[in-house]
């Protein structure tokens, strides 16, 4: 099932459900989904956009809620906080599970084997390729700092 349809399923269920949160997480990530398919419609991608952008598109989606969350707890604002955490809750839902530090590590180094990557001026080939092959798995920015690491020694 793709993620599209997942998206379609659970906005139902939680229709039926009448959970809030779930409703309107939802319906702002099938949002920002239509306008990533018009930007790509408009660069001649008729299908819009793909599974890994989709992925990549929601961890973005969870970054913000976490810097929000943590801005509105260090003003004082548990509530909405919360709020900025039930959401990421049901944005993970729709997410692989994440691999672990160990197995990050793993996979960038056989990304960096497989691309013949030498210096840090290879980190760009690596880092895409992460992106193609892990998106949604990975914290990319965490990954950034481990290649910058592995390319530097």
């Amino acid at each position: 099932m793709s993620k599209r349809d997942e998206l379609t399923t659970a906005l139902k269920e939680a229709l039926k459900s009448k959970d809030q949160i779930a409703m309107s997480t939802i319906r702002l990530i099938t949002a920002a989904l239509k306008d990533r398919d018009i930007a790509a419609r408009g660069k001649g991608n008729a299908e819009g956009v793909s599974e890994s952008e989709i992925l990549s598109l929601m961890q973005s989606m969870i970054k913000q809620r976490q810097e929000s969350a943590k801005t509105y707890a260090d003003a004082g604002r548990p509530e909405l906080a919360e709020r900025e955490e039930a959401e990421i809750k049901v944005i993970e839902r729709f997410l692989p599970a994440q691999l672990d530090e160990g197995a990050v590590g793993e996979a960038i180094e056989k990304i960096i084997a497989d691309v013949g990557a030498e210096s840090i001026k290879d980190m760009g080939k690596v880092m895409a390729e992460l992106k193609t092959q892990y998106a949604g798995q990975i914290d990319m920015a965490k990954a950034g700092s481990v290649v910058k690491e592995k390319l530097a020694a």
